[in-house]
């Protein structure tokens, strides 16, 4: 049995934080505030309970081939011995000398946290230049632990949105499962221009990139038109 939520308002009205040299009307709507936050917080739980409640995806079909780091590899390949797969579409096909500034921002965190990802999942990420391309950018970078591949046919990016009809790369981020011998595709962002909100950018929902979060902390937020760079 689930036990019953405090109703959030009680729980920031409660809350014993002080913040030195505050006035009475910053605590109010400071309180005010921490009880949206707390029920931000419950959404998103609910959200991730309804996420894993999904029923089985589509199962993956296409024909698929991908060169890593350590060589040549099939899709049910990428899973490694784990049964739950993620799949990032890195913006960096052929065309480019060097890949999208956003999706580079996104990787960095993950590289960070992919030793304790690898715990629990297989992630990895697949774009469209040659291996030897994706391994010098990595050194570049300086990334350890992000498993980089190759989409050797583009089978893959076209069927699950890394490549959009009109040839044009968007970032994906797809889940799979592997259950009883059968890979199926589980969850991805669907995040995409007719999602997104009046005079917004399309965002991931959860928006994963902890840039943007900790620029949603500050006074001047994340800019109207100000994005992350290669190189400053």
């Amino acid at each position: 049995m689930t036990e019953p939520l405090i109703p959030a308002a009680e729980l920031a009205r409660d809350n014993p934080v002080r913040i030195r040299n505050e006035s009475a009307e910053y605590r109010a709507a400071r309180t005010a505030l921490l009880a949206e936050e707390i029920e931000l917080r419950r959404h998103l739980e609910r959200v991730a309970a309804q996420r894993r409640a999904l029923p089985p995806g589509g199962p993956v079909e296409g024909e698929y081939r991908f060169m890593g780091e350590e060589g040549a590899v099939d899709f049910a390949g990428l899973f490694g011995d784990k049964q739950t797969l993620a799949v990032y579409s890195y913006m960096f096909g052929p065309q480019r000398e060097k890949p999208c500034p956003m999706c580079t921002n996104l990787l960095g965190p993950l590289d960070a946290n992919a030793e304790d990802l690898a715990q629990r999942i297989s992630l990895v990420v697949v774009a469209r230049s040659p291996i030897e391309k994706l391994k010098a950018w990595k050194a570049h970078r300086g990334w350890k632990h992000l498993l980089l591949y190759t989409d050797m046919n583009d089978n893959y990016s076209r069927d699950y949105f890394g490549i959009l009809p009109d040839g044009a790369e968007i970032p994906a981020f797809n889940f799979f499962t592997k259950r009883d011998g059968t890979i199926r595709h589980f969850w991805s962002g669907e995040m995409t221009g007719q999602t997104a909100d009046p005079g917004q950018d399309p965002r991931g929902a959860p928006d994963m990139a902890p840039l943007w979060n900790v620029l949603d902390c500050t006074p001047e937020g994340r800019g109207e038109a100000w994005y992350p760079k290669l190189d400053y």
